[in-house]
């Protein structure tokens, strides 16, 4: 081999060192950028992770809170109406006792009787509690219980003849149905309306 080859040689032998360096060398970047976006994306994961916890735990304590503030809500919705009813039971027992004094005035008696249910109108109004008199109206089984039926030339059969108890309503909505009597009609005139005769509460 002479100079000039062995020279070759050797340049030639230098340029795959250099490219190997090169080759070693972009191999290394790429690692670094790699590993760099790994911990990128990891960072993420933690990050999002972390939060998921976060919100899962507010929503934990939301719920929690929701159903304390419905258990209050349950617990304490008669609170109002319990602070306005109590006046009206003292007025009462006042009322008692003032009737079992010597020598009582029946006249100051009844006056605080009819103050004590006026408290109570007032009362029934603001909640909206409402009386059910059905005196001369038809039957109705969705608001009245029929507790015994009479006959009666005056008012048509199923009709209500007489009020034992009123009835009430929350809202519109029946929390105690009217006690009523009910016309059975003329004996003398047999119904020819067609409609059903109310049930009788037997327990009456």
């Amino acid at each position: 081999m002479t100079d000039k080859d062995r020279d070759l040689a050797a340049d030639d032998s230098d340029k795959a060192e250099i490219e190997n360096a090169e080759d070693t060398s972009n191999e290394n970047s790429d690692s670094d950028e790699i590993t760099a976006k790994i911990e990128e994306l990891q960072q993420k994961a933690d990050d999002n992770w972390n939060k998921f916890v976060r919100s899962q735990a507010e929503m934990e304590n939301l719920r929690k809170r929701a159903k304390k503030d419905v258990e209050q809500a349950h617990k304490y919705a008669v609170e109002k109406f319990v602070a306005e009813l109590i006046p009206v039971k003292e007025s009462l027992d006042l009322g008692l006792a003032a009737a079992q004094e010597e020598g009582v005035d029946i006249e100051k008696i009844k006056e605080g009787t009819d103050l004590t249910i006026k408290m109570m109108d007032k009362l029934f109004s603001k909640f909206s509690i409402e009386e059910v008199n059905p005196l001369g109206e038809k039957f109705n089984p969705e608001c009245h219980q029929a507790m015994t039926m009479q006959p009666s030339d005056e008012q048509p059969a199923n009709t209500v003849l007489h009020v034992i108890q009123k009835g009430y309503t929350l809202n519109g909505r029946i929390v105690k149905p009217a006690l009523v009597v009910v016309s059975k009609g003329s004996e003398t005139k047999p119904s020819d309306d067609g409609e059903q005769t109310p049930s009788i509460d037997e327990k009456a």
